[in-house]
């Protein structure tokens, strides 16, 4: 419309899409337009905040400029669109009820740890005192008590709870920190602990810390109702606790989580730089993984040179904290094995009242369950590694459309993905479907995510390996399907998040994926673009003898590679994996390759660190996913550069370096020196491959992703190597390189080839 002046008096509607929705962003324009003496509204809506402004001309570029960089500190604005309008004659500025008018949506906030702020009040206001449901427009809860759009209390788990007066006038107050902070609550009107024990009920809140404290303090365990789910906890330096806890959360392997009271316990246990530093005490708070300084109980860390930490989150933690005289508590997912963390009340009574002490929870219900996340700070920046709390459900914005499309992911790691408008939705890490709980917990995500977000898809995209679950799922909606070969998808997802429309040279390193020449892939060197791949390079197939218990017992890989380079003259060497194992055995695993039974053919880059992790005696049989070549990381010694040797022809063929490394562990070689060599030859052959690549294309534009470069050391030396030979090289920030991230992948293959058919 055409700009009408009354008195150089002019007029503006403004649309403000992105995360703008519970982060307090209507406070902040009303309080800016107070200030630049303007009139008009502000309302949410499906689409995201609008803005009708009118007022001196003069005033309107500033007011303007300040909406997207004086923002609140958690919003995230994706765009402003500015329409001139007619002026009405407005006088004052107002906040409108919300609407819900399109099938547009706003960006859903992920939960926001505790505000210093909140902390404060806590306190100091006098029915805020020690309340643990305390929060404000810049924190609380949100991702996992939404359950539908606009962001209203009444589409919230916090509908039941009736503000009391005082709450009442803070949220109707705009001048308030709380103005529209829709959890808003005291200890007069909002949720409220309880602790069940074998001894009976405690309410009162005091009662239930110190009580939770002693528990603690004393080795038992406690489980603790967290904001996306349950969590199970104990004294993370007391080892009979941790061991019982490791017992009845039937976990044999894997390290532990452990919040620490403030970042002063996390140096004195830990490594930290500047950039970890922010990552800990950012309002996302996640776990992060840090080189170890002090040793803690054996069964944390299990022996690895690494610690996940993290800082309090929630109120409870501090106020925990306050009782506590240790600084370290275990603070692990309450589930059992590898089952989704639990959410409901009488499960968690139910599941773990036969070995914790006490069950804690709350009468507020968590309607989307979300783990803790996790990074690792790689080459100076953040990595996920789980994608959750804090992180999910922000979108990756892209160049493309990918409206209606469902992505549904991998096997393991599952994450699934939808598309609205130019916007990619990825979950929370949902976990490995092949545990039934875990699928229920897939097919009531990815719908209440198709709900939430309004979008009803009309294309399916999934992995093309025919039996993995999301692959079935996929089949089984009756939309059309665009199956995506596993690495393209990972290649894929590294492009879109890095708004790359070009052919690339992709490395895809992992465990395991279905290949399209009926192989399993898993260390390809690619180039391709969102519609299509050529693979060029790969690392040598190796026999898997007994299929995918191979996957899980590094020790038959081992042995594999080992007939690779000697053929049934392994029997004869004087290693440490050969003398572990049955000559019987040995001789039936040499049997099997030889006939092909039930050895199907492998490049895994996963299955080769298995191998290598099995031969030098570092794992020869591991507990948890990936732990042989996490074993293996650990322990690269610093300051060796030379590599082993290797050939590349047609595959990359690392038998000679199986050879030398069988030498220095039989000559007594330390592992930590063969392990760095191992790395570094693995960089360096992959140097090589990529550069034959390059030759042949005259691409310079290199992409890595997959599991594999979860590793700290071979991602850092890998891209300074190509980027010291001219290749601009791209990596995972945004959602993580495993198979967390490839249902974003698959979702911009599937959108690309919608639109090229």
């Amino acid at each position: 419309m055409a700009t009408a002046y009354i008195h150089n008096i002019i007029a503006l509607t403004v649309h403000i899409k992105g995360l703008v929705q519970g982060v307090g962003f209507r406070p902040f324009v009303y309080r800016l337009a107070q200030e630049h003496r303007l009139s008009g509204w502000v309302v949410n809506g499906t689409e995201g905040v609008t803005v009708k402004v009118e007022g001196m001309a003069g005033n309107m570029p500033q007011f303007i400029e300040d909406l997207r960089f004086k923002a609140p500190v958690v919003s995230q604005i994706d765009e402003i669109t500015v329409d001139q309008d007619l002026p009405e004659g407005l006088n004052g500025f107002y906040i409108l009820a919300s609407q819900d008018l399109t099938d547009e949506t706003s960006e859903i906030s992920p939960d926001i740890a505790i505000c210093p702020d909140c902390l404060a009040d806590m306190k100091s206001q006098a029915h805020r005192l020690d309340y643990p449901f305390i929060n404000c427009t810049n924190c609380g809860p949100r991702f996992s008590i939404i359950k539908d759009f606009p962001y209203d209390r009444s589409k919230t788990t916090m509908a039941s709870f009736m503000m009391c007066p005082v709450c009442r006038e803070e949220y109707s107050d705009v001048s308030n920190r709380r103005f529209h902070a829709q959890p808003v609550a005291c200890n007069q009107c909002g949720p409220v602990y309880t602790l069940h024990a074998q001894t009976g009920i405690i309410r009162n809140f005091q009662e239930i810390l110190a009580e939770a404290a002693i528990m603690i303090s004393n080795g038992n365990i406690v489980a603790l109702k967290g904001t996306g789910g349950f969590h199970l906890m104990c004294n993370a330096l007391d080892e009979n606790a941790v061991e019982r806890l490791r017992q009845r959360k039937k976990r044999e392997g894997k390290p532990f989580a452990v919040m620490f009271r403030d970042m002063e316990s996390i140096r004195e246990y830990a490594e930290t730089n500047d950039t970890e530093a922010a990552s800990l005490t950012s309002w996302r708070r996640p776990v992060v993984i840090l080189k170890s300084k002090k040793a803690m109980p054996d069964g944390i860390t299990l022996g690895l040179d690494t610690i996940g930490a993290f800082l309090p989150y929630m109120a409870f933690h501090y106020l925990l904290f306050e009782k506590l005289a240790i600084p370290a508590i275990v603070l692990t997912s309450g589930n059992i094995s590898d089952e989704p963390v639990i959410t409901g009340n009488n499960e968690a009574l139910k599941v773990f009242s036969s070995f914790a002490v006490a069950v804690i929870d709350y009468n507020r219900d968590i309607f989307n369950r979300t783990d803790d996340s996790v990074v690792r700070i790689i080459g100076g920046r953040e990595r996920l590694v789980r994608r959750a709390r804090g992180y999910a459900p922000s979108p990756v914005r892209l160049g493309f459309d990918v409206d209606g499309i469902l992505a549904t992911g991998a096997e393991l790691s599952n994450t699934f993905c939808i598309g609205k408008s130019n916007r990619a939705y990825l979950s929370q890490h949902i976990g490995d479907l092949k545990n039934h709980e875990t699928y229920v917990f897939f097919e009531e995500s990815q719908s209440r995510f198709r709900r939430m977000f309004r979008i009803e898809p009309s294309l399916v995209a999934a992995d093309l390996h025919p039996d993995y679950l999301s692959s079935r799922f996929a089949r089984n909606t009756g939309i059309e399907i665009v199956f995506v070969q596993h690495h393209h998808a990972h290649l894929a997802s590294c492009m879109a998040e890095n708004g790359l429309d070009e052919p690339v040279i992709g490395i895809a390193f992992d465990g395991s994926g279905y290949g399209t020449d009926g192989h399993i892939w898993g260390s390809e060197f690619m180039t391709c673009d969102f519609r299509q791949f050529e693979r060029h390079f790969h690392f040598s197939y190796m026999a898997m003898p007994g299929g995918d218990k191979a996957a899980e017992e590094p020790w038959r890989m081992g042995l594999s590679l080992l007939y690779q380079a000697f053929g049934r003259e392994l029997t004869g060497l004087d290693l440490p994996l050969i003398k572990a194992l049955n000559k019987s055995l040995v001789t039936r695993i040499i049997d099997s390759i030889e006939k092909k039974i039930n050895c199907p053919l492998s490049s895994g880059a996963g299955r080769l660190f298995d191998a290598v992790a099995a031969i030098t005696g570092i794992c020869i049989n591991s507990l948890f996913h990936a732990e042989a070549p996490m074993r293996l990381e650990s322990l690269i010694e610093k300051g060796i550069d030379d590599f082993y040797p290797f050939t590349v022809s047609d595959s990359l063929d690392f038998s000679p370096a199986v050879k030398e490394i069988c030498r220095e562990v039989i000559n007594g070689e330390s592992p930590g020196v063969i392990s760095a060599r191992f790395h570094n030859t693995i960089a360096e052959a992959s140097m090589q491959a990529v550069e034959l690549i390059r030759n042949k294309t005259g691409i310079t534009v290199v992409v890595l992703s997959g599991g594999t470069f979860q590793n700290k050391y071979l991602l850092e030396l890998l891209e300074s190597k190509l980027v010291k030979n001219n290749f601009v090289v791209h990596t995972h920030s945004k959602v993580p390189c495993n198979d967390g991230g490839i249902a974003l992948g698959q979702l911009a293959v599937a959108a690309t080839n919608r639109l090229t058919d």
